[in-house]
């Protein structure tokens, strides 16, 4: 996990949450850690969304560059031997 995504010291929470009832059951029948893996999942969820609004905020500058490369290449393109 990503330690300064968030503080992993900060203390539990408690939360009701609403589930398909199959599921639930299926996931507990397999021994799942629901906590854990709903933890889990959100961090993946939230990196998502800080990468996509990252790339949002930097949009102009990543095309930019990307022209600029376009039209000059990159400074290694006369010492690459592949």
């Amino acid at each position: 996990m990503h330690e300064n995504l968030y503080d992993l010291s900060a203390p539990k929470k408690s939360t009701n949450l609403s589930i398909n009832s199959d599921l639930l059951r299926q996931v507990k029948d397999c021994h799942i850690n629901l906590s854990k893996t709903l933890e889990h999942r959100l961090v993946e969820i939230l990196l998502d969304e800080k990468r996509r609004k990252w790339q949002e905020t930097n949009q102009d500058a990543i095309m930019t560059y990307n022209r600029k490369i376009e039209i000059n290449g990159v400074f290694s393109d006369g010492l690459r031997t592949f």
